[in-house]
């Protein structure tokens, strides 16, 4: 049985009469790289920051590595790594020098640790420079160092490769994979760059207005965005029918507003388009696509927000 890293049951976080979290549940693995989906505002921060004990849950429950006392969560969470935006650094010091601060305030155990965090990021040569000189990049290189120093066991990520160029996502995104591999390091990372979670992610969680809408296995999420035939009709339950019973398959899915989505005749759209209309179903589009990340999680918040108006 595989080692349970993290586990909410019902977090709910409220600020004021903003309900940032609102009854989120989620499992982690040992192991596991957990991409984190949602908009901007979705409350993927929020949920972090609760996780790292930067913010209190307003209900809920929580536990990390077991622990969920909060003696026991504080000591727990000394196995963890954080970067949440931007961290703080001290503009005056160097790379160095700040690393050195931070490893002194958090009674982390020897100096060589510092050098260690800034070669893993590569930022070894940049050490000596001081902190305002640094470019966006090489802030959050930085900042993925600090979290780094601890040698955590569980590392949560918030946006960490904001203001990364091309060729430093994916240095940021093969240290990850290095990390995971090697140290078996099981890491959350919110990202709204989805390709790039795509390239990492072993499962990915969906959030959307706080509500957690799904969690999947990046194998199952590969099976659900197969190539299909999106119809648009007037009647999805009568489509469904009539796919069953005159072309006999199911390979398909019913969406909310009406839309269904066909896997099987793919190269035979006019067969499809035909028999449902004899069949008396008002065929208003029918469209080839090649699902893909931003695809799913824009039907979930389609199917979520349908979801709620007819309640």
């Amino acid at each position: 049985m595989s080692e349970l890293i993290l586990r909410t049951r019902e977090l709910t976080r409220r600020y004021g009469r903003t309900l940032a979290l609102d009854r989120a549940s989620l499992s982690v693995e040992k192991g596991q790289i957990l991409g984190l989906v949602g908009r901007n505002g979705a409350g993927k921060t929020t949920l972090i920051r609760l996780i790292s004990g930067q913010s209190r849950p307003t209900s809920g429950e929580l536990a990390l590595f077991g622990a969920s006392s909060p003696s026991a969560l504080d000591r727990a969470r000394s196995r963890t790594g954080v970067m949440v935006e931007t961290p703080a650094f001290y503009p005056y010091l160097t790379a160095e020098q700040n690393l050195e601060y931070y490893r002194i305030q958090r009674g982390i155990p020897g100096r060589s640790c510092v050098d260690e965090a800034l070669e893993l990021v590569r930022l070894t040569g940049a050490g000596k420079k001081k902190f305002k000189t640094f470019s966006l990049g090489m802030k959050q290189r930085l900042g993925l160092a600090l979290a780094l120093m601890n040698q955590p066991e569980f590392l949560l990520l918030d946006e960490p490769i904001n203001g990364l160029d091309p060729e430093g996502i994916v240095e940021f995104r093969e240290l990850l994979l290095r990390l995971n591999r090697e140290r078996q390091t099981t890491i959350l990372i919110s990202s709204h760059i989805l390709s790039e979670l795509s390239a990492l992610a072993t499962h990915y969680a969906f959030i959307d207005r706080g509500r957690m809408l799904e969690t999947i296995s990046a194998a199952d999420l590969r099976e659900r965005c197969r190539d299909c035939l999106e119809l648009r009709v007037d009647d999805a339950a009568r489509a469904a029918q009539v796919l069953e019973e005159q072309l006999g398959t199911r390979d398909f899915e019913v969406l909310p507003q009406e839309r269904l989505r066909l896997y099987a005749f793919l190269d035979q759209p006019q067969t499809v388009n035909r028999v449902l209309m004899e069949q008396g179903v008002g065929l208003i589009s029918a469209q080839q696509k090649d699902s893909n990340l931003e695809d799913y999680f824009l039907s979930l918040i389609d199917g979520h927000s349908a979801g709620k108006e007819g309640v």
